[in-house]
């Protein structure tokens, strides 16, 4: 990993003794909220605020970029509200724009989020390039999302621009932002099947509205590769940034070892 371990909390809090994450996500995002609460440990709390969007009937490349970027408009917003309750670290509960533009446009994403916060931000991009860097000995990887082909291009061109070379995937095309978190393991596991191969080192999931923690744990045990879930990623991303180490089982490797 690089990021930096930032010193311990001393808040009063008596649930988030250790740390109070601020969660941005969508205000259609059914999954993100219960996942992370799953992967807590003890002391750590997580504060969901919603970034208010329509329930958009993404139908073409151009109404899904379209709806995304209203996400990203609307962001600034939810920060302003979790403020409130005095969080000690913000963790992004979306994860399409945080690809957008590549390594330099994840970059100046986040920075704008933590110049207007004050606070420092786990997005789903850098996270998932810090967990693929922490397994280690990866260079090609295949994942599928609930995006449109246009999307899937910005994550192909992040990853390359970490040095992560994209053999194959696929968008879901998810009819709507609701729809996404009716993708059930059935399908997940069609897609991943479809993905892997000998050619590819690790398989992702990304789309923080499909709830993936379990099956890429259970996928991970049975291919005996990495198998990344982007709210396995961000939330692993959040703790040991923050310096918590704690393990946490049945949600794979980078939970349970890194």
């Amino acid at each position: 990993m690089t990021t930096s371990v930032m010193p311990p909390r001393r808040n009063r809090d008596v649930q988030g003794y250790r740390y109070k994450f601020g969660v941005l996500g969508p205000s259609t995002n059914t999954i993100v909220q219960p996942d992370f609460d799953d992967l807590r440990p003890h002391g750590v709390t997580n504060h969901y605020s919603r970034i208010v969007v329509d329930n958009a009937k993404a139908v073409s490349n151009e109404t899904f970029m379209a709806g995304a970027w209203e996400i990203s408009h609307n962001t600034l917003d939810a920060v302003r509200g979790v403020l409130t309750c005095a969080p000690d670290y913000l963790v992004m509960g979306m994860s399409a724009v945080t690809f957008f533009g590549g390594a330099e446009g994840a970059v100046k994403w986040r920075e704008n989020i933590e110049e207007v916060s004050g606070l420092k931000v786990s997005t789903g991009s850098e996270a998932l390039a810090a967990a693929l860097g922490a397994y280690g000995g990866i260079r090609k990887v295949a994942f599928f999302s609930p995006y449109y082909p246009t999307a899937n291009a910005e994550v192909a061109k992040f990853l390359s621009d970490h040095g992560y070379e994209t053999v194959r995937d696929v968008p879901l095309q998810a009819p709507s932002w609701t729809a996404i978190a009716e993708i059930d393991e059935a399908k997940i596991r069609e897609t991943f099947r479809h993905l892997d191969g000998d050619d590819v080192d690790c398989l992702i999931q990304v789309g923080t509205n499909v709830s993936a923690i379990r099956f890429c744990a259970a996928a991970e045990m049975v291919l005996g590769k990495p198998v990344i879930a982007i709210n396995t990623a961000t939330y692993w991303h959040a703790l040991r940034a923050c310096g918590i180490s704690d393990h946490v089982p049945h949600f794979g490797r980078l939970m349970a070892e890194l």
